[in-house]
């Protein structure tokens, strides 16, 4: 990156990232979703693996949750989930690989039908409808392309003016969420949510990037040796555990039922747009691919998280489950 503030550095520059950017192939795309997808159900088994663990404990009364081997197995599980959705970043762009989480939602409301003999209502099966119809339009009309991720291009993405208007503005915007937080005490679930949704964009932009450089990594051209992952990974690690803190805090102070499907909801955005602005993952798509894509990802997240935790908010062995957590 030395030579690239030389004039005759630039356009070899811009013309390299341009040919990594326009790369297409196929093989690598459909790897990352399917990745994403089989990450997503584990996820949803882990969690129904874990509900029914609180639920078999409530009802024996005996020792606590996280003395059986069955809850234990539903985190390991829901490890290796959060390991392939981790893994996906690096082969399909953010835009597509955020969304895809709309799949945990629709496997989790089939296992708990099926294992945990919860009822289905009417709005269970149109809001599987909406979901499946809306992962479907994603898949088809999100961006094609899969970048190469390397240091270089991380670090030309990292000072690009877009980004840093962007950084820029995310940052007054959580400077006065956060004191509207803390010191005005507004405890709104929107303001809390918006706190973890501006981290949860840096998240996606850090996650990618680590993943596509380990992913680039191990097919032979090294990126561990620049200081860009180091900072990325930093960035991943410290947004993560300020996410995990206004979440817990979001817990204590609102329903499951309100926090979860809104998370999902602001997470899902927060990723497109991190997506469309540090990787420029929209970039040559058609104006109707863009208006499709972006109609496929609403369907799938109203729809399916209302119907799927408006029915778990009703039924006795969920709450027997939040009694047991308390």
């Amino acid at each position: 990156m030395a030579n690239s503030s030389s004039p005759h550095a630039a356009p070899q520059m811009t013309s390299a990232h341009q040919a990594e950017i326009l790369e297409n192939p196929l093989r690598t795309y459909l790897l990352g979703i399917i990745i994403s997808i089989c990450g997503n159900v584990l996820i949803s088994i882990s969690l129904n693996i874990q509900k029914y663990a609180h639920v078999r404990q409530s009802q024996r009364g005996s020792k606590p949750y996280y003395t059986s081997r069955m809850w234990w197995c539903g985190v390991v599980l829901m490890g290796i989930g959060e390991l392939g959705n981790f893994a996906a970043y690096g082969f399909a762009p953010a835009s597509l690989i955020a969304p895809l989480g709309c799949v945990s939602v629709i496997a989790s409301a089939v296992i708990s039908v099926v294992f945990l003999k919860e009822t289905v209502r009417a709005s269970d099966i149109v809001g599987g409808s909406l979901a499946i119809t809306g992962t479907y339009l994603l898949v088809t009309f999100a961006p094609h392309t899969s970048t190469h991720i390397t240091a270089h291009l991380v670090q030309y993405y990292a000072i690009s003016w877009h980004f840093l208007l962007y950084l820029f503005i995310e940052v007054v915007v959580f400077c006065i969420l956060l004191y509207l937080y803390k010191r005005r005490n507004a405890k709104h679930i929107v303001i809390v949510m918006l706190l973890v949704a501006l981290l949860a964009s840096l998240t996606v932009i850090s996650v990618k990037a680590v993943s596509g450089m380990i992913t680039e990594s191990i097919k032979g051209q090294l990126q561990l040796i620049y200081p860009i992952f180091y900072v990325m990974l930093v960035v991943m690690v410290a947004s993560c555990a300020f996410q995990i803190k206004f979440l817990n805090q979001a817990m204590k102070m609102f329903d499951a039922t309100e926090v979860v499907p809104i998370n999902f909801v602001f997470f899902t955005a927060s990723a497109i747009v991190a997506g469309i602005v540090f990787y420029q993952e929209f970039e040559g798509l058609a104006l109707l691919n863009i208006f499709m894509f972006l109609f496929g990802p609403k369907q799938a997240k109203d729809k399916a998280t209302r119907s799927q935790f408006y029915r778990n908010g009703q039924n006795p062995r969920e709450k027997a489950h939040r009694q047991s957590a308390a």
